[in-house]
């Protein structure tokens, strides 16, 4: 027979995995719509600064955080907290969080606090421009390859992985967080191996209304730059697949004298 004058201990909030969600690049309706769905359901949004649309964390019923001002320990107790009381928490990333994303610091700390997590992907700024400018990024002969990269400033990059030697591959190159230095990043690309000629384009804050694009080449692409006024928020496109007309080799794809698993050539 139970005591009524025992303590009674209430059971242990119910513990839920931590998401983090691609936002996309800036156009709302680029996130998925699991990602959606889970900032829908969340107690607590964890959001990253003014490059995260309003759109998306308007109308939640979540307590919400913007991260801008905030350092890792202090997004971490925010999540820590939060979890340990049994709340819904989302950490939402700008475009996809697998790339530039400083995720893996907090997934250090996750690790080492035994919380689950789960990544839900998320446009990339990158794919987004490409999409922007109407373009493929991989063309047969052309290029099959794509670098997605950013130029050394305050954050260093590897041996190796600077522009110079990347550029030795004249493959397609996605050039991040750079083109506030982008005279350097143009003499760093030629003396790497494109021409002056190489078709160069810049979109600034892709999918965002005030979207900006600049076409040019690795001669002229500064200049543009500089007169547009262009310093951030925007992704340096490099590449002999941003020509205008038509590529010059088809893909084997939907060759009619192709044979594949689910198609016999006509030949």
């Amino acid at each position: 027979m139970n005591d009524p004058n025992s303590e009674q201990k209430s059971p242990d909030p119910v513990r839920h995995t931590v998401h983090f969600i691609g936002a996309g690049p800036g156009d709302p309706e680029l996130i998925t719509v699991k990602g959606q769905r889970l900032l829908n359901e969340a107690d607590i949004v964890i959001y990253t600064g003014s490059l995260v649309p309003k759109a998306l964390i308007s109308g939640l019923r979540a307590q919400i955080h913007n991260s801008a001002g905030l350092n890792l320990e202090e997004v971490f107790e925010i999540i820590h907290t939060g979890w340990k009381a049994g709340k819904k928490i989302v950490r939402l990333h700008t475009g996809d969080p697998a790339i530039y994303g400083a995720i893996n610091e907090q997934i250090a700390l996750f690790k080492e606090n035994l919380i689950p997590f789960k990544v839900i992907p998320g446009v990339s700024s990158g794919t987004a421009s490409a999409a922007a400018l109407s373009t493929e990024l991989t063309l047969p002969e052309v290029s099959q390859t794509v670098i997605f990269t950013r130029r050394a400033g305050r954050t260093p990059v590897p041996e190796k992985q600077d522009l110079i030697s990347l550029a030795s591959h004249r493959a397609t190159m996605m050039i991040f967080l750079s083109v506030g230095m982008i005279e350097q990043v143009v003499a760093e690309l030629i003396e790497g191996g494109y021409t002056g000629e190489t078709p160069v384009a810049i979109v600034e804050k892709v999918s965002w209304p005030e979207e900006r694009q600049l076409r040019g080449t690795l001669d002229t692409i500064a200049g543009q730059v500089q007169e547009a006024g262009i310093t951030k928020t925007a992704i340096i496109a490099v590449g002999d697949v941003l020509a205008e007309g038509p590529p010059p080799a088809l893909s084997k794809l939907y060759d009619k004298e192709f044979s594949h698993e689910y198609r016999k050539s006509s030949s």
